[in-house]
């Protein structure tokens, strides 16, 4: 029976604003050996950053092994863990009621890349003095300052495709900035200018890059003869 080594991969990655400039750290170890890896792009997100360090980091392996991976990205190792990955893929990449999954051409590679080795995928908590992580994380930050920048050619395509300038009008619709689904929020206004003929009663929230979408259905005329909306 052939043995398969085993190595530890740590990663790490993010983008400044998100979406934004990104990049990742990656460090294999096995045994005495330890190798690190990083990579810079000029417009990406997040999420696209901590798959591509793990996806990276495999992809320096050369032969059949047992691999562990150790992430602080709760989106790649929950998807994982949870058996979400799985219901994506054999549900033809969509998710319930938020529509299609994000970043399938990572996660298809990812796929791809876990029929090749044993993989296990733990979370770390990030900036919380974890030798690897905060190296990954240090690795990262180089990556996106550096002036050799690469393009992240497949998030480019979606962010201007055709579909992707249809407007938002519901919760769940995908942000037209990073491709996170949006949340409904109640506008919460305490006052009203003498000067607004109108207010939004909600509007859409990206929770991962804070973008913010106003629709014309909550919108609403204000009267201002009439009772005051708000308080004061």
């Amino acid at each position: 029976m052939k043995v398969r080594p085993q190595i530890f991969l740590y990663s790490d990655g993010g983008a400044d604003p998100n979406p934004g400039t990104g990049g990742f750290g990656v460090i294999l170890k096995h045994n005495d050996h330890k190798k690190e890896f990083s990579e810079g792009y000029k417009l990406t997100t997040n999420n696209r950053m901590e798959l591509l360090a793990v996806i990276h980091g495999l992809e320096q392996i050369k032969v059949e092994a047992e691999v562990e991976v150790y992430s602080d990205s709760k989106y790649v190792v929950d998807a994982i863990n949870k058996g979400w990955l799985t219901k994506w893929e054999s549900n033809n990449w969509y998710r319930r009621k938020v529509g299609k999954v994000l970043n399938i051409d990572l996660w298809k590679r990812l796929l791809e890349l876990m029929t090749m080795h044993s993989v296990k995928f733990s979370w770390v908590k990030g900036h919380n003095g974890h030798p690897e992580n905060e190296r990954c994380d240090e690795l990262a930050g180089i990556a996106y300052k550096a002036s050799d920048l690469k393009e992240d050619h497949q998030y480019i395509e979606r962010i201007n495709s055709p579909s992707n300038n249809e407007k938002i009008t519901k919760e769940g619709d995908t942000c037209r900035k990073c491709g996170t689904a949006v949340i409904k929020r109640i506008n919460k206004l305490n006052k009203i200018k003498k000067s607004q003929s109108y207010y939004f009663e909600y509007y859409f929230f990206c929770p991962d890059c804070k973008a913010l979408y106003h629709v014309e259905d909550a919108k609403r005329k204000i009267e201002h003869n009439s009772k005051p909306l708000f308080g004061s």
